[in-house]
């Protein structure tokens, strides 16, 4: 849209089914989305219209809302389903606190899918190897891109908490501030815009697959969970002596009860489960512990007045708004019902089998269908939408014949 079009307050339309829009393209049946695709408008958040640095011609970008035509917040925005979870804990007299915690990796450009990513070639003319889990070394030569990843945040107002080279190779974790949720999830989706579009500025490629690379760890986007009353003074979670309250059992019971029917939310593509099946402290299980990365439930180390729960299963492929209101939603449902959690576990474990996960998308998937808490907290709308989107996400997937199966099976079976 042109800046004169959007200053003059001019509507902008979108049909309702791009909702739903496969990640390949294409789009589910039109029942899934009102069998007439009648207008969606999108309507901007006032405190998320930013000026593009990275561009040479002046550019804005604007995050929307998106609403029926008679002002009826969307049931297929991913975002709007967080707002509500957030009304939700309004009802009670709280607000959740989140902080989000991303995992990318940047690489040299990759014209070629069908070979394996590389790391762009350092200053001292070899790629990086590995083995460079928090390094101050500037030898990657990503200096310069950093540099200005870091004004362009600046630039969006979006603070930092702290950036760290991670274990995989080339691979980078940025901690946010927590905050409201709302502003947590827009943040998290405007980095890993920012992030690609000044990569590209740079002739280097950012990747946020959950796996890009074998025998590597995979990028996560865990999410750190907290709930305080309305005017932000008490943590609900820790009473006045510092002890965990009722209300922290019955978040992490409704974690664990939530987290297998949510999974296809948390890990929603088929390269997902490559990173839960294949885990570098990447869990695939709804246990619970006190600072052991082999949980899916996390209570990291803190002060009584920081106790929160970070969910460990979402990867860096998750749809920010989503994966953050299924965790808050579940951990609610959670409190409301007074659930139970298991017992915590420490040291080297074995899940047990109740607290497994689907690990691939086509259990996570069959497991959304028969979950009627999907529906009861989400809508039947957005769930059986999202559910049709991924089973033809799912289907674009087995067209393809891989590298691997030729390999091996030709000449073997």
């Amino acid at each position: 849209m042109t800046g004169e079009g959007f200053l003059s307050g001019r509507r902008l339309q979108l049909a309702r089914g791009v909702l739903l829009q496969c990640i390949m393209g294409g789009y589910p049946p039109a029942r899934f989305y009102g069998s007439d695709d009648g207008d969606l408008a999108l309507v901007a958040e006032p405190s998320q219209i930013h000026r593009l640095p990275w561009s040479e011609r002046p550019r804005a970008l604007a995050i929307c809302d998106a609403q029926e035509l008679d002002g009826r917040p969307s049931g297929l925005s991913t975002r709007g389903l967080l707002r509500k979870v957030v009304e939700r804990y309004a009802a009670h007299g709280w607000k959740p606190v989140v902080a989000t915690e991303l995992e990318f990796f940047v690489f040299a450009p990759n014209p070629d899918p069908t070979q394996a990513f590389l790391p762009p070639m350092g200053l001292d003319g070899r790629r990086e190897v590995g083995c460079s889990a928090f390094s101050v070394s500037s030898n990657n030569g990503l200096r310069p891109f950093f540099e200005e990843v870091y004004r362009v945040m600046e630039a969006f107002g979006m603070p930092r908490d702290t950036f760290m080279h991670e274990m995989g190779v080339s691979q980078f974790e940025i901690n946010f501030l927590h905050g409201d949720p709302l502003l947590l999830a827009d943040q998290t989706f405007l980095f890993k815009h920012l992030l690609k579009e000044v990569a590209l500025k740079h002739g280097i490629q950012v990747v946020c697959m959950a796996k890009p690379l074998a025998h590597t760890p995979g990028s996560s986007m865990h999410i750190h969970q907290s709930v305080v009353t309305l005017d932000g003074e008490e943590n609900i979670f820790s009473d006045a002596s510092g002890e965990a309250t009722a209300a922290f059992a019955h978040f992490i019971g409704g974690q664990q009860a939530a987290m297998a029917d949510f999974t296809a939310l948390f890990a929603p593509n088929v390269n997902s489960y490559q990173r839960l099946c294949h885990p570098y402290a990447s869990p695939n299980n709804a246990c619970w512990s006190h600072d052991n990365r082999a949980a899916g439930l996390r209570i990291p180390a803190s002060a009584p007045v920081a106790r929160r729960v970070e969910n460990r299963l979402p990867g860096a492929d998750a749809n920010p708004y989503l994966a953050i209101a299924a965790s808050l939603a579940a951990g609610l449902y959670g409190i409301e019902q007074q659930l139970q959690p298991s017992t915590p576990i420490q040291g080297e474990f074995e899940a047990p089998d109740e607290l497994l996960l689907p690990c691939t998308l086509h259990a996570a998937i069959e497991r959304l269908k028969r979950s009627d808490l999907a529906r009861e907290l989400f809508g039947k709308e957005f769930i059986e939408g999202y559910i049709a989107t991924k089973t033809m996400e799912l289907s674009s997937f087995f067209d393809e014949i891989s590298p691997w199966e030729r390999r091996i099976l030709a000449s073997q079976v």
